[in-house]
């Protein structure tokens, strides 16, 4: 009897189906390339060649044959067994990929987490499985246990015990995960006729020919700011000879950072063969517009991939979804999984994206993560890392720079001292000195103390006195071009009602969807240049990396680094004859019931920056920033029970250390995959998106969404466009007011909700949060 890994639901016949022979050895030969990149290729294979042998059994083939939605039985644990067996204790790390392949890497031991450990899958008399003795029939040339000891390990470090064995796990699962799906999608195609969906592309001689032409036509000599720019430039450039490893840049803003660090990427990617660039930005709201800018500067709109975080695929499972292909075995429950794998020459994604699928367990998360290796990352804004789980992301950094061949650039106008030499943060383990290990002949900026100096274009004004919107409101009605950015989106739409009938009123929020606040950036954009009356209430999105140029800003009281991002928005031209005014203010009342966890998270680094300005040294001042860091990480240092509060991550309201974590269980490989990830969380709070009607390509998209059988190649990525994140309660709210619609939800849960009436979109304030009943007659007859 032939044994098939996929059917074809319109082709019971089964002459066209996939055989396990075939899948495997298509799954086999992608792993094993991936995981070449970092010297991982025999593992590759081994895992692709075992990792569906479950499918032999009598149990799943006659599963295979049966019509209709329903789900398969257990196919993974045999090939977790089979590894083990074969490969000993090599064996039982590669078993936590190939136990996950479709449900996510799981805990190694232990019961508290969801789903059963790696330790229970492993134990056959405790959880019995069909058989598929027969597997080693259709599991052909497979790596021997000498193939795989010969593969070097990974360097590990004694700052971070267990961490590059945990972490070496999770770029084999994402190989793994990422093949499966490639070679599955591979074969839909063909069995329709289709080629395969187009992907791959790396950083080539081409993208660098293509910025050297863009930034020679950049290049002015005319003023001192522009001769500066291009000292920048000359300086980065100048180091992209170095080897890869780990590099700063500290240029402050209106300094050309964004372009000179791609420029520094792509000379340095070519020159040491690095496959990619990812461009790691804070916030979702300017994605667009960085991607944008690289796009005008390689003369492209190929090859450069936004990647939001709009969409989490797994977390959002519809009722009765899991961990085994569905809808008759076919695998279009797999193919459902629209996800991103990052195979392109230039991502541009943000931390939150970033950083937890480092450390996520699901699939659709992890399988982009092998396409990191051999890259370049600039962490843009990299001060804006949170504080509760520093220690983690510095400890990934440092790893994936050590031994996948990754060159990190921390990018910032206000370096957040996270070297070494910096002696800022308090000491690690076993107090030895924390940080990343960056000399001085690594930054790529000539001489940051002296352009501090050089850029400087405002000036901060401290305000001790509370300060009322409506004092704000008076002071925009007496200057024509004022900007004012406040700490939460409850608090922006107060102040801009408050203004709304002033001329030039705008507000900027990730209430309005990226599109909209395109626009709107454009038009403000215009209307500064053109001498119009701008006065623009913001939250903090605008800080980082939004290029415009305001004579005044008034700034709520928050961190140091984001009032120097602030003060970068001040005269960022030098167009006036004197600094222009940044002025720090209090509220009376900061709170603001949709964003709570925002107004709480904030409160530290207000009480981090006012002893500086206490103090009185200049704020926008290399040795005002290094203070104040200093200070912010030694309040943070240890929480009131004598915890590290940098490496502080939560399960609900119960303390969470990964390092710790991971080094506890490192001695027998039971490393809690599935509970890390649930406690790595960027943002405390859980956002959902909204999709917004904007225009008619996206309602086009959500038609066709209801119509497919699958969500089309890259529908996700171009939907994001469209989105609105709200906390998840209000998204719940909003739904059962009949405000909200969800997409066939038989098929997507509740992934893909829309809102049903533009009644509720305003179009200066984006979406209305307030009352989600609200709409107009007219709008109920259609």
């Amino acid at each position: 009897m032939d044994i098939f890994a996929h059917s074809l639901p319109d082709d019971p016949s089964t002459e066209r189906w996939e055989t396990l022979r075939a899948h495997s050895l298509r799954v086999a030969a992608l792993a094993e390339q991936f995981a070449a990149v970092f010297g991982a290729a025999h593992k590759g294979r081994a895992l692709g060649l075992l990792h569906d042998i479950g499918k032999c059994s009598a149990a799943y083939q006659d599963y295979i044959r049966k019509p209709g939605p329903c789900h398969g039985p257990d196919h993974s644990t045999a090939g977790a067994r089979a590894v083990v067996a074969s490969y000993g204790p090599l064996g039982r790390l590669l078993a936590f990929a190939i136990a996950g392949h479709h449900s996510g890497l799981m805990d190694g031991s232990g019961h508290d987490g969801p789903g059963r450990s790696l330790n229970e899958r492993l134990d056959e008399q405790a959880y019995a499985v069909p058989a598929s003795d027969n597997w080693p029939d259709y599991c052909p040339a497979r790596p021997t246990l000498q193939d795989l000891v010969d593969e070097s390990p990974p360097v590990a470090s004694t700052d971070y015990p267990g961490f590059a064995t945990s972490f070496f796990v999770r770029m084999l699962f994402s190989c793994l995960t990422d093949a499966d799906f490639i070679a599955t999608e591979g074969y839909y195609a063909e069995s329709a006729g289709l080629p395969p969906p187009a992907r791959g592309g790396t950083i080539t001689q081409a993208h660098l020919d293509a910025i050297r032409r863009f930034m020679k036509t950049r290049r002015r000599d005319d003023t001192p700011l522009n001769r500066l720019r291009s000292r920048i430039l000359d300086h980065a450039i100048g180091k992209a000879a170095l080897g890869p490893g780990l590099f700063t840049m500290t240029v402050p803003t209106g300094g050309g950072k964004t372009l000179a660090s791609l420029s520094f990427a792509l000379d340095h990617a070519v020159r040491h063969g690095l496959r990619r660039v990812i461009y790691v930005i804070p916030f979702t709201s300017i994605i667009e517009q960085t991607a944008t800018v690289f796009r005008e500067a390689l003369g492209t709109t190929d090859g450069i991939l936004e990647h939001h975080s709009n969409f989490d695929w797994d977390r959002r499972a519809p009722a009765g979804e899991n961990d085994e292909e569905a809808e008759g075995a076919d695998g279009l429950a797999k193919l459902r999984r629209d996800a991103e794998n990052w195979d392109a020459p230039i991502i541009v994604t943000t931390s939150v994206q970033f950083f937890e699928s480092l450390f996520a367990a699901r699939g659709s998360q992890a399988r982009k993560l092998h396409n990191i290796a051999g890259s370049v990352i600039i962490l843009d804004e990299v001060q804006t890392l949170p504080l509760h789980l520093l220690r983690p992301c510095l400890a990934v950094l440092d790893e994936l720079a050590r031994n996948y061949g990754v060159s990190i650039v921390l990018c910032t106008a206000t370096q957040s001292a996270l070297r070494q030499i910096d002696d800022a943060l308090p000491p690690g383990r076993k107090g030895r000195r924390a940080g990343l290990d960056i000399q001085d002949t690594h930054e790529l900026a000539p001489e940051p103390a002296a352009l501090y100096d050089a850029l400087r274009r405002a000036t901060v004004t401290w305000r001790k006195e509370p300060v009322s919107d409506g004092e704000i409101a008076a002071r925009f009605a007496v200057r024509e071009q004022m900007l004012c950015i406040v700490n939460t989106r409850a608090h922006a739409h107060d102040l801009f009602t408050a203004i709304a009938d002033q001329d030039g009123a705008r507000h900027l929020t990730t209430l309005m969807c990226p599109l909209h606040r395109r626009a709107t950036l454009v038009a403000i954009r215009q209307d500064l240049k053109n001498g119009r009356p701008v006065r623009l209430v913001s939250t903090s999105l605008i800080e980082a990396g939004v290029d415009v140029d305001f004579p005044e800003v008034w700034r709520e009281a928050t961190g140091l680094s984001s009032i120097t991002q602030a003060a970068g928005r001040c005269n960022r031209e030098g167009r006036l004859d004197e600094p222009g005014p940044v002025v720090v203010f209090e509220t009376p009342d900061p709170a603001d019931p949709t964003q709570p966890w925002l107004v709480r998270a904030m409160r530290p680094f207000w009480q981090a920056t006012r002893p500086i300005l206490r103090q009185g040294l200049d704020p926008l001042s290399l040795e005002a920033i290094h203070a104040y860091f200093r200070e912010l990480y030694f309040q943070h240092s240890h929480d009131t029970h004598g915890h590290d509060g940098l490496d502080a991550a939560r399960i609900g309201t119960v303390r969470y250390a990964i390092l710790e974590a991971i080094a506890q269980s490192g001695a027998g490989h039971t490393y809690p995959y599935a509970t890390i990830a649930r406690a790595f969380r960027m943002i405390d709070t859980v956002m959902e998106s909204v999709i917004i009607p904007w225009d008619e390509t996206v309602r086009q998209m959500l038609h066709a969404l209801d119509h497919a059988p699958v969500p089309p190649a890259g529908f996700m990525r171009r939907l994001q466009q469209y989105c609105v994140p709200v906390p998840a309660p209000i998204r719940l709210k909003l739904l059962a007011a009949g405000a909200l619609r969800t997409v066939k939800p038989e098929a997507y849960g509740d992934r893909f909700v829309y809102l049903e009436s533009m009644d509720l979109y305003d179009a200066r304030r984006g979406l209305k949060l307030d009352d989600p009943t609200f709409r107009h007659a007219e709008s109920n007859v259609w």
